[in-house]
């Protein structure tokens, strides 16, 4: 099985780890690579951050019977799809492909099309990996819990509450969360969980996914917790 992942360093590497028992060829392209690669090569394709990007669905579309797990986070899938606005001959399937959410227990994932659930299906038996399939919706399921806890943590700082290093210090030891809000807002990327929730807050206006001044401040300033 021949695998190609376009995506950032960390990201690749986090998938890499993921593959680790997976009997495959493995390679990475950049942004610029996709013009020059033949994507008919290769039987999955893993565009790890193509909710940044979404013209790269061009490159895609009309490879008809490959795999292609996309990141769709900050992006609905559906949409992606609609906006193009020509028919997707590819399995299309999105992925929670942000930092720290790759190689995990279960992947994430999401279909615009019914059809290709039993693609999905054999793409991951041939991963090898477990997965959990949910609604096709910006945010996924965990990022939008994450990302809340996160923003919520924000407010709480900057009430004056409590300091970053407690809110850390007492998340890992109350929910046995393997990173405090701050320290997995680091991790994943200040702008991954600004994005994502500046994202959610356009499609659902709901007031709990509001962006706190201080996540907005450090986003801004391009500075971590």
């Amino acid at each position: 099985m021949k695998i190609l992942a376009r995506g950032s360093k960390n990201r690749i590497k986090e998938l890499k780890e993921k593959l680790e028992n997976v009997s495959c060829e493995f390679f990475s392209i950049d942004d610029s690579d996709l013009l020059s690669a033949n994507l008919r090569d290769y039987d999955v394709i893993f565009d790890l951050k193509f909710d940044e990007k979404l013209d790269q669905l061009k490159y895609y579309a009309n490879l008809k019977g490959i795999t292609v797990f996309v990141c769709a986070v900050k992006q609905q899938l559906s949409k992606a799809i609609n906006d193009y606005g020509r028919p997707i001959e590819c399995n299309l399937i999105g992925l929670n492909a942000l930092p720290t959410f790759i190689n995990r227990s279960f992947a994430e994932l999401s279909i615009a099309n019914s059809e290709h659930q039993i693609s999905v299906q054999t793409a991951m038996d041939k991963l090898g990996w477990q997965f959990k399939m949910v609604e096709d919706r910006v945010g996924m399921v965990t990022p939008r819990i994450i990302f809340m806890i996160i923003n919520e943590a924000c407010y709480t700082v900057q009430e004056g509450t409590a300091s970053i290093s407690d809110i850390d210090t007492s998340m890992k030891l109350g929910t046995n969360y393997p990173f405090g809000p701050f320290e997995w807002a680091n991790k994943i990327g200040i702008k991954h969980v600004y994005e994502t929730l500046e994202a959610l807050y356009q499609d659902t206006h709901e007031e709990r996914y509001k962006i706190c001044p201080l996540l907005k401040t450090k986003y801004l300033k391009g500075e971590t917790f």
